[in-house]
């Protein structure tokens, strides 16, 4: 307890400080929220100056304040170029995709320049002390560039992106111009699939469906279901909606054995994170089969469908379910 102390000004100056920051995906860079500081060369250059400056003044050397001060010059000239390599750029972050949680999952940024060339502008997580993962680009005058930066989600479920960091050393290095940015994006993460895959379960008879069995025209027997949205007017048994006023489909045997429910109670494996894992695991297999395939979990159900969009609602929902 006593430990943690110390660190809790600390934390409440933080979060004042990036409070100051609105979250945003576009963040144009002006006086406001640049800031800069030298660096440890910087203040080496200033104390060798200092050095100097002593030298000449004690042994009376006009040279000596000649360069000197021309050195001097040349320090502020270059503070004034790190700071503008910043100042006017509009950085953007597009949509994050979603992806696995615990791998790498892209983001990209969009660096606008209006007018002038600007030379190495880094961009890293502000939190990462790894600056290995920093990347660099130059932004083109009236152009853009793209910088990739890769987030890993430690779990499923929505996650805020990162507060971000973009900052420069141009032209010398002996000062060093930043800002803070705190994008609006939230990424998904889906769960991770099971490791090695279980198999797939048996296919159950779907919901709604009847045992009858009956011969159509080319010899094969079909079954009867309810009517679903979207099932084709053909395959509409119109005699029996004419009789009973019950709309149903029919739909092939073939059809039916291909049809597959990832149910919760199926996923028999200990613990909540672990069964999302399975689902998620049989959820990309049944795709990958090319299986119809439909989901339950407790409290959500989702229609059996194949595609790429049936796979993304199958993991959305496995991300987001709690």
């Amino acid at each position: 307890m006593i430990a943690a102390l110390p660190g809790r000004p600390c934390q409440r100056l933080r979060a004042w400080w990036l409070a100051r920051h609105p979250r945003t995906d576009t963040w144009t860079l002006t006086q406001r929220n640049i800031y800069i500081l030298p660096t440890r060369a910087g203040f080496v250059f200033a104390a060798v100056l200092t050095v100097m400056l002593l030298a000449a003044i004690n042994y009376q050397l006009n040279l000596g304040y000649v360069l000197t001060f021309l050195l001097a010059g040349a320090g502020f000239v270059s503070m004034h170029l790190t700071h503008n390599t910043l100042r006017g750029l509009t950085l953007h972050l597009k949509p994050p995709q979603p992806g696995f949680a615990g791998t790498a999952l892209p983001l990209e940024i969009v660096l606008t320049s209006p007018t002038r060339l600007q030379h190495g502008v880094g961009l890293g997580f502000a939190d990462s002390g790894d600056r290995g993962q920093d990347v660099f680009v130059d932004v083109p005058a009236g152009g853009q560039a793209s910088a990739h930066l890769a987030l890993i989600p430690p779990r499923r479920g929505l996650h805020d992106v990162p507060t971000l960091r973009a900052e420069t050393y141009y032209p010398f290095g002996l000062f060093r111009a930043w800002t803070v940015w705190r994008p609006a994006a939230r990424v998904l993460a889906w769960p991770a699939p099971e490791r090695p895959l279980a198999p797939l379960p048996a296919t159950p008879a779907a919901a709604g469906e009847t045992a009858q069995r009956q011969a159509s025209d080319g010899g094969e027997f079909e079954g009867v279901r309810s009517y679903r949205r979207g099932d084709a007017l053909k395959r509409v048994v119109w005699k029996k909606a004419a009789r009973t006023g019950e709309l149903v489909s029919r739909e092939a045997s073939s059809a039916l054995q291909q049809e597959l429910w990832l149910d919760w109670q199926l996923a028999q494996v200990a613990g909540t994170e672990l069964r999302l894992s399975r689902l998620a695991a049989w959820v990309l297999a049944a795709e990958s089969a090319g299986v119809a395939h439909g989901l339950r979990l407790p409290g959500v159900e989702i229609a059996p469908g194949s595609g790429s969009a049936q796979q993304r609602r199958s993991l959305d929902a496995l991300a987001l379910w709690s």
